[in-house]
């Protein structure tokens, strides 16, 4: 190969005369017959391939066999295109290259979706080929411009003294508000790693080590629902500092952010930005995050409607909720009654039961509670500022549930009716959070940020007494609706940061089992310290004006959470699962289900499925079925009920987890058996059963084992099916034989009750043609 001398989209009219070689994928040929032009592509963009039959015949039959992305080396003198040739809407539309050598690199199947900007894709196809979607400009672009972030980035940190120092990707579980991914330690089996939701411990623990300013663009992990601006490992600017003022350390967040505006989308913005407290973002925006691009704040309507005669309201207020309005400008004759309706279904995730409205006309109020309005609607227009033609939607409830429904409506309806500048960038610090939440599923309260965030001055007497009451040195930074970034001072003594744990509900016990280690250095002169962190994906999907954080992830995984490029997340061979002592649990599709729910053997003898996911009727089973269980389960027998309900309690779980499938053998409608079909890892599972006593010689069981492998293995994909018995037990190696089981050998069976371990047969089956 030749070297390249510049990128195809760099060829400029500076560059007429000379001569280049370009390397890079066809665009699109276009066959003139005699004279054939080539759009050449690489990173840098686009530059037109002129081929003369006249020229060079040979060169010419060449290019004719190009096709879309075939990758090619081509060699030609620049040129100015002829007067009225020019393209402008291309970077180097006024130049073309006369090629005289060409060379095909490689070729190229169809394509599943051309590679051009602006197509309609499926994301799953998208993803699926990825490597072809990072080939459309666009996406290009906005890896590029991810890139260009870090750069400055890194610059500026390094400028103001911070030091880029690594954490570690395996490390304790630890309560961080998300799920952790978990990784499982062969070394330690039963242990488990954690990946890290953020650097959170360990950059506090720079800071008692001295280093001062700490900064790292840092993996993060958390195992939880995805949206369009959240994946599951994601990027973060994380900055932590020593002895700064939360002031100070804003001041220096906000310069990073107005140094990567100017210097990667020629932004300015003006500085010091804005600063807002929590409370009144929620009293004006109903969001911790508003978008401050338009206005339509929320307006607190009780003194207005405190004497009306409709009990939504009444009744919100009375209950110490709250009511406020939204005045929708111009929105009367645009949303029908229907759409109205539909908002109020929506908006009842967030705990809204409806949404009361009104529209003004002519000076009055018109619509479903203008009955109840109209004593009041003179007061309620003057104070809401209303005018003809507006529509006034109404949420009336405790605080959480207006803020969370006007807020999101605030939201929609802006986009909706094209108040929103999107060519601005809006930043606003939020500041003074509360310290807590409260959790009713919990039943406690639980951190707003993290537990080791340092509660002001002025609210921390209430820790003990009233929790709702405290409010923290806490700080986000929010751009144009989003959460970029947050950040707080920290707790820097072992007293306080024992308060705060007994506050959330930990033990000193419990916190020392969990955090013990940052306890201990709490112990050794801990530094005043604080910092905050940006979402590297979410700042770059906004400066690339982009509504999905996956247009500038290289390889981001689907809306349900897998990479559909590699198949992620996928079975693993079973000794890697041995090797770590671990036992996988399978999902089955309800169609799959349906396959191996009753199993008919003959005309008297089937197997029907427990359905476990149902305790009631795993009990009703029990107690219907009592005399014929207690031939072979002891518990049943006994009348042990402690070992009856952990034996529901059992099977429900298993049949949740996938773990196992549970059938029951009937004899002319009697129970007669079961069959436990559990430990299901990959291809391999194993097969459990107990029968009656009286009906063992009748060959029942061998035949119900025959029939349920034949059907369970097309469906769950088995190759290999386990049955272990011990040696005294013939009655069971009998079974196994009749059934096409084969021995395989001994193999240490399980500890006993009396504490003496016991030899297990084990035999085995090979499901052919699987």
């Amino acid at each position: 190969m030749a070297e390249r001398t510049m990128y195809a989209g760099d060829v400029t009219i500076k560059d007429v005369g000379k001569t280049v070689t370009l390397k890079g994928w066809v665009q699109r040929r276009r066959d003139l017959g005699a004279l054939i032009f080539i759009q050449l592509r690489d990173r840098a963009g686009i530059v037109q391939l002129v081929i003369r039959e006249d020229a060079n015949e040979e060169l010419h039959q060449q290019a004719s066999a190009l096709r879309n992305e075939y990758v090619i080396e081509a060699t030609g003198r620049v040129v100015q295109r002829a007067d009225g040739e020019a393209n402008d809407r291309m970077k180097t539309g006024e130049i073309e290259i006369e090629v005289s050598n060409l060379k095909v690199l490689s070729t190229s199947k169809t394509l599943p979706f051309n590679i051009e900007d602006h197509v309609e894709i499926k994301e799953d196809l998208k993803l699926k080929y990825r490597y072809l979607d990072l080939r459309r400009p666009e996406m290009q672009r906005s890896l590029m411009m991810r890139s260009k972030i870090t750069h400055v980035i890194h610059r500026f940190m390094d400028d103001h003294g911070f030091i880029d120092i690594e954490t570690p990707n395996l490390t304790k579980s630890t309560p961080e508000g998300a799920r952790d991914f978990l990784v499982p330690s062969r070394t330690y089996q039963g242990n488990f790693w954690a990946l890290p939701q953020s650097p959170q411990l360990f950059k506090q623990l720079l800071m008692t080590s001295g280093f001062d300013r700490y900064y790292q663009i840092a993996r993060c992990f958390r195992d939880e629902d995805l949206r369009g601006d959240r994946q599951p490992e994601f990027t973060q600017v994380d900055i932590e500092t020593s002895f700064l003022s939360d002031q100070e350390i804003m001041s220096i967040a906000e310069e990073l952010i107005a140094e990567v505006l100017k210097e990667v989308v020629n932004v300015e913005i003006k500085l010091p930005i804005e600063r807002m407290t929590w409370d009144y973002a929620m009293e004006h925006y109903g969001s911790d995050k508003p978008d401050l691009r338009f206005g339509m704040e929320l307006i607190n309507v009780e003194d207005a409607v405190k004497d009306a005669e409709f009990k939504v309201f009444s009744s919100a207020i009375n209950e110490g909720g709250i009511v406020r309005a939204l005045v929708v400008p111009g929105a009367a004759e645009k949303f029908s009654r229907r759409d109205i309706d539909n908002w109020g279904e929506y908006v009842k995730r967030f705990g809204a039961k409806g949404l009361a409205w009104l529209k003004v006309k002519d000076g009055e109020v018109q619509g479903p509670i203008a009955k109840f309005m109209k004593p009041i609607a003179s007061r309620l227009l003057a104070q809401t500022k209303a005018q003809d033609g507006d529509l006034i939607l109404f949420a009336a409830a405790e605080k959480a549930v207006v803020n969370a429904t006007l807020g999101y409506l605030r939201t929609m309806l802006g986009d909706q009716l094209g108040l929103i500048d999107h060519d601005q960038f809006r930043f606003v610090w939020i500041t003074d959070f509360p310290m807590f939440h409260y959790s009713k599923e919990e039943g406690r309260y639980v951190s707003e940020h993290h537990p080791f965030t340092l509660p002001t001055e002025e609210t921390v007497d209430y820790l003990e007494t009233d929790p709702s009451k405290v409010y923290a040195y806490a700080y986000d930074i929010c751009l144009n609706g989003y959460e970029l970034g947050g950040g707080s001072l920290r707790i820097h003594t072992r007293e306080m940061q024992e308060r705060m744990f007994k506050a959330l509900g930990f033990s000193l016990e419990d916190a020392n089992e969990r955090f013990g280690f940052l306890m201990n250095a709490l112990d050794y002169g801990f530094p005043p310290l604080g910092g905050i962190a940006f979402g590297l994906d979410r700042f770059a999907m906004l400066l690339a004006k982009k509504d999905n954080i996956r247009d500038v992830i290289a390889f981001p995984k689907n809306s349900k959470g897998t990479e559909a490029l590699t198949g992620a997340p996928g079975e693993v061979d079973s000794a890697q699962l041995d090797e770590l002592g671990i036992k996988t649990m399978r999902k089955m599709s309800a169609a799959d289900l349906a396959k191996i729910e009753n199993i008919t053997i003959d005309e008297d003898l089937s197997l029907r499925r427990y359905q476990l996911s149902d305790a009631a009727a795993i009990q009703d089973l029990v107690e219907t079925n009592r005399d014929h269980l207690a031939k072979f389960l002891p518990w049943a027998k006994d009348n042990d009920l402690a070992a009856e309900e952990k034996f529901v309690q059992e099977a429900v779980a298993s049949f949740d987890a996938g773990l196992s499938f549970n059938y029951v053998i009937e004899k002319s409608g009697e129970v007669v058996g079961v069959i436990d079909f559990h430990n299901i890892q990959g291809s391999n599972a194993e097969i459990g059963y107990w029968l009656g006593a009286e009906y063992q010689h009748q060959g029942i069981m061998s035949q119900a084992v025959k029939s349920l492998i034949a059907r369970l293995a097309p469906v769950m994909k088995l190759h290999r099916v386990v049955i272990k018995t011990d040696p005294s037990n013939k009655a069971s190696q009998n079974v196994a034989l009749k059934a096409g089981f084969t021995l395989e050998g001994i193999e240490h069976g399980a500890v006993l009750n009396n504490g003496e371990y016991k030899d297990y047969e084990v035999y085995y089956y090979l499901v052919e043609g699987v």
